[in-house]
């Protein structure tokens, strides 16, 4: 088990963003267009993004 040392690995980003884009094909199948798929797939892509910032960071 790791340390709990107060920084979030950037694989969970990765994994949280994956989670967002399946629930937002889920969402999308089932109602269509709406603001929650909106949401949940701005959500995806803000922590896929985080994800790549903190990958590349200087």
């Amino acid at each position: 088990m790791g340390t709990v040392d107060g920084e979030i690995p950037a694989v969970w980003f990765l994994i949280t963003s994956f989670g967002f884009i399946i629930l937002s094909y889920i969402q999308f199948k089932n109602h269509g267009k709406s603001i929650e798929t909106i949401f949940l797939s701005i959500l995806a892509t803000v922590f896929f993004l985080s994800y790549f910032v903190l990958i590349f960071k200087a």
